[in-house]
């Protein structure tokens, strides 16, 4: 059965539809994990209509005992009655048990595989997306799927089978009174096929909207310091208001259009059943059927009304389906990095743990996407036990180059690589040998925890006394004893509770525990005075870890300790020698 659902979807696929059908095929992919659940949750569905059936029988019967006064059977038939609907509300609660299962179940599957899918996508492909669009796509979009899976493949089937079941029992009884039943449904899918499009156009619109909005409100609350010190606190709440008028003018489109298509089914509807009313009535009067069978026609009749009006609604749930798994798919066909090589460069710092990993940087050309030259044809090596500078102006490029040592970007042409002092084993610079790097980067990067948790971050089995020597390696360990629980004081959002140059110094400590054999400082002590500075820096040296270290700064106090210094300018990275004095002041 799979095998032919998927070969249908294959051919819907050749011919035109193929991105409806990739989105499909997406979210089968899901949906399949488990089917097991909504097989179940499908047959407690189909339960409840066969009870709905047998109810409307069994009204039948009940109207056609009392009108009869056959007071004998009353009681019985009024005792399944009640069981019937007993057994209803029973189904119903079951049911609401399983949908909310299954339902947070895929819910946590997708989350979790988009959010790994993420965090190894490219970073620049990554970056073309505002960060609330992200959370909006990992959040609301896969909350949009997970809910609508349920609501709409188990669903089909149990509408489909209640309708075409409804249908046979009535046109049994009677073939006119189906048919009467049924003139609605013309109307329902001219309706629907006309709002198709211009749904999906909307709400695409509205998941876009959504975006922008969660995308402005993080930033705002990010950035409230600042909005508060440049006192633009009233621009930002027109701002919002400005998005929310947007925002709401786009949702009352979208609430048009399914109201109109509501309202024109429910007119139909409402005509359907004043015909049946009138046909039941002319049935009875003319003595073809008796009050009981009216009665459980117009019941019928009722529910082919209803639930063909549930089939249809299905159709904005799959949109909504569909729009979401458009927009994941836009990120999870994403380029992705590759961490296959992961065990040999395992074994490579294995061999050379002793000795120190040296880094060797050649004829680095690159350029942004947008065509931006940062640096062409740069040079640069480092070697264990050594300080290495990186100086320039702002923006030319420093940042940029520690970047490309991460893997994190990707020169268009020149060879980056690591080779060992123990060993002639060379490798490139891949997604895989970022283990071999601690990396500080400008600005606050601590995370919400305590001190101990941030620094086990980075190594997980550490212990109490290998983090407060970090510490004390980064000369933080003179204001973090004082604290009155320690390394397991809290830090707060962004590193709250914590100076800069505190903050600055636990960054430094977190990357000194993982005992990386490169480390990368990027302007990591720029919050620090120039006596902390020099301090912290001559206990990386005196270290006898062999460790290359590479910092990017504008101190010419710094340049002092650094072993050598390479200068990046008119789009060159070049030693500087001789140094010059107080070229770059504090």
């Amino acid at each position: 059965m799979k095998e032919k659902i998927y070969e249908f979807l294959m051919r819907l696929r050749e011919k035109g539809h193929r991105r409806l059908i990739d989105e499909m095929l997406w979210v089968y992919r899901y949906a399949r994990l488990y089917r097991k659940q909504m097989f179940f949750y499908t047959a407690l569905g189909l339960v409840g209509t066969a009870v709905s059936l047998l109810s409307s029988l069994v009204s039948r019967d009940m109207v056609d005992i009392i009108t009869g006064h056959e007071t004998g059977l009353l009681v019985r038939t009024f005792a399944i009655f009640i069981g019937l609907n007993v057994g209803n509300i029973f189904l119903n609660q079951t049911s609401t048990y399983f949908s909310n299962r299954i339902s947070i179940s895929v819910d946590n599957a997708i989350k979790a595989d988009v959010f790994d899918q993420m965090l190894v996508t490219d970073l620049e492909s990554l970056q073309k997306y505002h960060t609330g669009d992200l959370l909006t796509r990992w959040s609301n979009d896969a909350s949009t799927i997970s809910g609508g899976i349920l609501n709409w493949i188990p669903n089909l089937i149990i509408y489909t089978v209640r309708l075409v079941s409804t249908f046979a029992m009535v046109f049994y009884h009677d073939p006119w009174f189906a048919l009467i039943a049924m003139l609605g449904m013309p109307v329902s899918i001219l309706t629907t096929r006309h709002m198709l499009n211009k749904m999906r156009q909307t709400n695409n619109s509205v998941a876009a909207m959504n975006a922008k909005m969660t995308g402005f409100n993080q930033e705002t609350f990010s950035n409230i310091q600042t909005i508060k010190a440049f006192d633009m606190i009233r621009l930002y709440s027109r701002h919002l208001r400005g998005l929310q008028a947007e925002y709401l003018d786009m949702r009352m489109t979208f609430q048009r259009l399914s109201l109109t298509a509501s309202a024109i089914m429910s007119l139909a509807g409402l005509a359907i059943s004043y015909s049946c009313y009138a046909f039941g009535i002319y049935r009875v009067w003319s003595g073809a059927i008796s009050y009981g069978t009216m009665t459980m026609f117009l019941a019928l009749s009722g529910s082919l009304s209803t639930t063909l009006n549930q089939m249809i609604s299905l159709i904005p749930t799959a949109v909504g389906i569909s729009v979401a798994a458009g927009r994941l798919i836009d990120i999870m066909d994403m380029p992705k990095e590759s961490f296959a090589a992961g065990r040999l460069v395992d074994e490579f710092w294995e061999k050379n743990r002793d000795a120190g990993i040296h880094m060797h940087l050649t004829d680095i050309t690159y350029r942004y996407r947008a065509g931006t030259s940062v640096f062409s044809h740069a040079e640069f090596e480092a070697h264990p036990h050594e300080i290495v500078a990186l100086v320039g102006p702002s923006g030319e490029g420093k940042t940029t180059l520690l970047r490309i040592m991460l893997s994190l970007l990707h020169p268009q042409s020149g060879r980056a690589y690591v080779y060992g002092s123990a060993t002639p084993d060379m490798i490139k610079l891949i997604p895989s040998t970022r283990r071999l790097f601690s990396y500080v980067p400008q600005g606050n990067t601590m995370f919400s925890g305590t001190i101990a948790e941030n620094m086990r971050n980075v190594k997980e089995n550490a212990s109490d006394e290998e983090i407060v020597d970090a510490l004390k390696m980064a000369c933080a360990w003179e204001f973090v004893e004082r604290l009155p629980s320690g390394i397991h004081s809290p830090i707060g959002e962004r590193g709250k509770n914590f100076s800069e140059g505190q903050a600055q110094r636990l960054s430094i400590a977190r990357a000194l525990l993982r005992r990386a054999p490169i480390l990368l400082l990027d302007e990591a002590t720029s919050a620090l005075d120039p006596a902390t500075e020099e301090a912290l820096l001559k206990n990386i040296m005196r270290d006898d870890y062999p460790r290359t270290c590479i910092v990017t700064t504008h101190r010419a106090s710094v340049l002092d300790i650094c072993s050598r210094v390479y200068e990046i300018k008119d789009k060159r990275c070049v030693p500087m020698n001789p140094l010059p004095a107080n070229r770059y002041p504090k």
